[in-house]
């Protein structure tokens, strides 16, 4: 299972707009995938934008793909400014799982 993180920039003047795009994006997903995404965004704006992210916790194998067409199907790039930046995390279910940095 995979948690994940998708953040973007939205214009303010689109927010509205988008919000309920990708609630009822979200809502679908469920119904079809059982993953309760939820929408938030960063705090304030810069330069008349938002930060925003998407977070679908304990993914399946091939919910990315589900996504994806959920996104075009949604038409969010009408309304995002920018790319979609997805990341991805797993639990950490032994610290063997952890590979050190330094």
């Amino acid at each position: 299972m995979f948690d994940l993180y998708i953040y973007y920039q939205v214009r303010a003047a689109d927010a509205d707009a988008l919000a309920p795009r990708v609630r009822a994006m979200q809502d679908r997903l469920a119904a079809d995938h059982g993953v309760a995404g939820q929408l938030k965004r960063r705090p304030g704006a810069k330069d008349s934008r938002q930060t925003w992210m998407e977070i679908y916790p304990a993914t399946a194998a091939g919910f990315d793909a589900a996504l994806a067409a959920a996104v075009q199907d949604a038409a969010l790039s009408e309304l995002t400014d920018g790319h979609r930046h997805i990341e991805v995390f797993t639990d950490i279910t032994d610290i063997t799982d952890i590979t050190p940095c330094a």
